[in-house]
């Protein structure tokens, strides 16, 4: 089983490496299931993007806000939110490292 703690303190060090301020791993791809770590340093952002079939957010590290038409969601650490059934984007509010699951079409 893989250590989120580690992966988050890990992938919070290369974002901060990275010119794009971001990086991510897919550790657990089980049938239609996904799970994600991604990091984001402050003010990064994941561009707007489908939603999957179901999923979820769980912010590990710092704070992040969920962009979508229905109306924006900030989320601290140690909260876990739905993902809207829309398209939505992600942005850190602050440096930030979360837990995606996420359930896809199979």
């Amino acid at each position: 089983m893989d250590d989120v703690g580690a992966l988050a303190r890990e992938h919070l060090e290369k974002a901060a490496a990275a010119d794009h301020g971001r990086s991510a791993h897919l550790f657990l791809h089980e049938g239609p299931l996904r799970q994600t770590i991604i990091a984001l340093t402050a003010g990064s952002a994941l561009d707007e993007h489908n939603a999957p079939v179901a999923g979820s957010l769980q912010v590990l590290v710092g704070s992040v806000r969920i962009t979508a038409a229905s109306g924006d969601v900030d989320i601290a650490a140690g909260r876990l939110q739905a993902l809207p059934q829309e398209r939505h984007g992600l942005t850190a509010l602050e440096d930030a490292a979360v837990l995606l699951t996420a359930v896809t079409e199979t």
